[in-house]
């Protein structure tokens, strides 16, 4: 009998042993499904501002695009304050013409 009674006290201990397992198993999943969609949510997030933030760059180089312009708009006016960078465009545009010329001729 008392080989018996150990038995079952060991198939109690056994049994409890696995229910804890299981309950843990289940909490561990729980967990990673949470994970996994806060995780799914956060990639969704980053995707967003990276296509937001594409956006934003290229409207800020259409505008510095457009301050440059500006600034040669205002030397050719008549105005000095930005005649060194504007001679500096002029210069460029000159050497790129001068690059078209040679090779037509070539």
């Amino acid at each position: 009998m008392y080989s018996f009674y150990k038995l079952l006290t060991k198939m109690s201990t056994f049994y409890k042993s696995i229910d804890l397992l299981e309950k843990k198993l289940q909490l561990l999943i729980e967990r990673y499904v949470f994970l996994k969609e806060e995780n799914d949510l956060l990639l969704k997030n980053i995707n967003d501002l990276q296509i937001e933030n594409k956006i934003y760059i290229s409207k800020l180089e259409k505008e510095q695009e457009k301050c440059k312009l500006l600034k040669i708009t205002k030397t050719i006016e008549g105005s000095t304050d930005y005649s060194k960078e504007t001679k500096n465009k002029i210069n460029a545009l000159v050497r790129e013409i001068d690059k078209c010329i040679v090779k037509l001729n070539q």
